[in-house]
């Protein structure tokens, strides 16, 4: 678990720096170009490490330095703003391939409910497709205290929420496969 959130860290590392630079200075313009440096500097040091980066991991540098540019040129935070949004319908749609999750489950759980599992996937595809949605909302207000909060809080409330029900469901349909089959 400790190491998904550590992922998750690193995948966001930049909206993070957005988020924390914007709070404490009020000032959009320095909090983009601390994200778009972090970005960088992020795949520089996975570099220099010798670590193999992912195809999302390049797609969010790209996202953060046109959408940051946009910010930083026009003086429209909107811009910034959509980033989360994009990953967020990328990822969706993603999650729309057929069983994709069956290989981050454990085997139990893939050999017994394999079509709950697929199921799950597709819930997590339209929940990744809402936030994406609730993002853009947000980012058309233009309120930045607003789109933080929705941001750190609300969708990442939602993610947490959605993993504990799916554990917790999972959990419950294997046992109750497991006892149908034993008697």
């Amino acid at each position: 678990m400790k190491d998904v959130f550590a992922k998750l860290a690193v995948d966001f590392l930049s909206t993070i720096l957005f988020i924390a630079v914007y709070l404490i200075t009020d000032n959009v313009l320095l909090a983009t170009g601390v994200a778009i440096a972090g970005a960088v500097a992020q795949v520089i040091y996975a570099h220099l490490k010798g670590r193999q980066l992912g195809f999302m991991t390049y797609a969010s540098l790209a996202l953060v330095i046109v959408l940051g540019s946009a910010t930083l040129l026009t003086r429209d935070p909107r811009f910034v703003l959509a980033k989360p949004a994009i990953a967020h319908f990328a990822i969706g749609t993603i999650m729309l391939k057929r069983g994709w999750m069956l290989r981050y489950v454990p085997a139990i759980v893939s050999e017994t409910i394999p079509e709950y599992v697929t199921l799950a996937g597709y819930a997590w595809a339209a929940l990744m497709f809402a936030l994406g949605a609730g993002t853009i909302a947000i980012a058309l207000t233009g309120d930045m205290k607003l789109w933080a909060i929705y941001v750190s809080v609300v969708a990442m409330g939602a993610k947490i929420a959605a993993f504990a029900v799916q554990y917790v469901a999972f959990r419950m349909l294997v046992r109750s496969r497991l006892r149908a089959v034993n008697a």
